[in-house]
């Protein structure tokens, strides 16, 4: 009895020395990771007082200067991407307005099994924990995963965060239930979360026709790319064919390219000389697709927390994870000044479409007549705009880019659904305590924002207006009523 006794316990010791000698081993495999904390500057604690008044500040001019042109001539029904409000709520109990506060948000797209979801996990340090993303070699994400932070550890179902007002999500219902259940998002506390949003996606499958999805995939690719601030493309040595699927995502890409940034994973594969060979097949196949005159910067390196494989260029692929990752932090440092960009290049949309429908009323008020049938002489306006000058007309009485123009068959389809008739002309779009609308808004775009932008670089808080300080009470000049 004493003797099996012994052997029972002498081979419990070898066991559990063979697993300290196990975790020894897998402790020396894996890869540091302090130079993340260190390039994302994770340590060092945010001011955060400073960027709510800023960010109160910016939410002021949208709601008082920007919304009401934008409400007023029903731009969200010409164009797709609005800036998302709780609709109902006031600027003062409304804590946040979707997207003017969400975090930057960064984009992984790719191939399958390129090594997003484990670039993800490696980024937070979520290997060997329970909430670390699935991977595989075979096609493990079906899902739109968004990352976040929350309080406490939990997954977020995406019905759930298409109804939360107090998100960013929800104009993503106009894709469907379908879609929705393949939506899912995942809350931790995490400081790296405090400051950025991670979004994985389904890897792209060229096989596999888009309609089998079950949702308009292309469709909601494009919904976060025109949302995300940091594009990561990713590819492996093993996919870098470029199929039709691919080629329609960087046509999605174009005018892009500045916030593209495409990784060559799993580097330390290959040896040297085969590197550079894949390197230049890669850059083979993506240089039709990507509209640059310079060619693009490849990141050559191995994002998962292994270390790199023997006998490869390990101080080239910690450069170049650095470079990624001070790129990363960039955006973050510059998440103010960005957003304070997105508003104004959306209230300069929001006045060229003011400026248009009250064009188009009032060429069809001066066309009109008594015996005339109004939707035939509108017909007539909407289908041949160049006859009338509508755009002609933006172009010589107001400092407007032709290159910012919407495309003129937009408006056929917004007064298809829109009666002309709804509008009033600008000239009555003024109140006098509220002012012109037409005013406010150029006034946001050409001093209140460009100030804030100033005020960020210098370090100052954000004060306000004069007209905020005084009241404003004077009547407002109205410049098209005729003396």
């Amino acid at each position: 009895m004493k003797g099996t006794i012994s052997i029972c316990w002498f081979i419990s010791l070898l066991l559990l020395q063979a697993t300290a000698e196990e975790e020894e081993e897998l402790a020396s495999v894996l890869r540091d990771r302090s130079h993340i904390d260190e390039t994302l500057r994770l340590a060092t604690e945010e001011k955060s007082g400073d960027y709510a008044a800023f960010l109160q500040r910016l939410r002021k001019i949208y709601h008082m200067s920007i919304k009401p042109m934008e409400q007023a001539y029903k731009y969200n029904e010409l164009r797709q991407h609005e800036i998302s409000a709780y609709p109902g709520r006031t600027l003062g109990d409304s804590p946040t307005d979707g997207e003017i506060t969400s975090k930057p948000m960064v984009l992984f797209l790719g191939p399958w099994s390129v090594g997003k979801s484990s670039m993800i996990n490696y980024l937070l340090g979520l290997h060997d924990s329970p909430y670390q993303l699935y991977t595989g070699a075979e096609p493990t994400t079906s899902e739109f995963t968004v990352i976040m932070h929350g309080e406490k550890i939990r997954s977020v179902e995406g019905i759930v965060m298409a109804a939360d007002s107090s998100r960013s999500f929800s104009p993503l219902e106009k894709f469907g239930q379908n879609f929705l259940e393949k939506l899912i998002g995942i809350e931790m506390p995490h400081k790296l979360l405090e400051r950025v949003t991670f979004v994985d996606t389904p890897g792209i499958i060229e096989n596999r026709k888009q309609q089998e999805r079950g949702y308009p995939f292309n469709d909601v690719c494009q919904w976060f790319i025109d949302r995300a601030d940091l594009i990561f493309v990713v590819f492996d040595p093993t996919k870098l064919d470029v199929g039709l699927e691919l080629e329609m995502l960087f046509r999605q890409l174009k005018g892009r390219e500045s916030q593209i940034r495409i990784i060559l994973n799993k580097a330390d594969n290959l040896a040297t000389q085969d590197l550079m060979r894949v390197y230049g097949a890669l850059f083979w196949s993506l240089a039709p697709l990507i509209n640059v005159t310079e060619p693009p910067r490849v990141y050559v390196s191995s994002f998962w927390p292994y270390d790199y494989a023997p006998d490869t260029s390990r101080d080239l692929f910690k450069r170049e994870e650095i470079s990624l990752l001070e790129d990363l932090n960039q955006v973050i440092e510059n998440r103010m000044e960005n957003k304070i960009a997105f508003i104004r290049q959306h209230g300069i949309r929001v006045r060229i479409h003011g400026l248009l429908v009250d064009r188009y009323v009032q060429t069809f008020k001066e066309k009109m007549s008594f015996f005339s049938d109004p939707e035939l002489v509108f017909k007539e306006i909407v289908d041949d705009p160049d006859k009338f000058y509508i755009f002609k007309s933006i172009l010589a009485k107001t400092n407007v880019s032709k290159f910012d123009l919407p495309n003129r068959d937009a408006y056929r389809d917004f007064f298809g659904i829109n009666s002309v008739t709804n509008f009033k002309p600008l000239s009555a779009q003024c109140s006098y305590m509220g002012g012109c609308l037409l005013e406010k808004i150029e006034r946001a775009i050409t001093n209140e924002l460009p100030a804030l932008l100033s005020s960020i670089n210098s370090g100052k808080q954000p004060g306000l207006s004069s007209c905020e300080a005084t009241g404003c009470g004077e009547k407002p000049k109205n410049r098209y009523r005729k003396n």
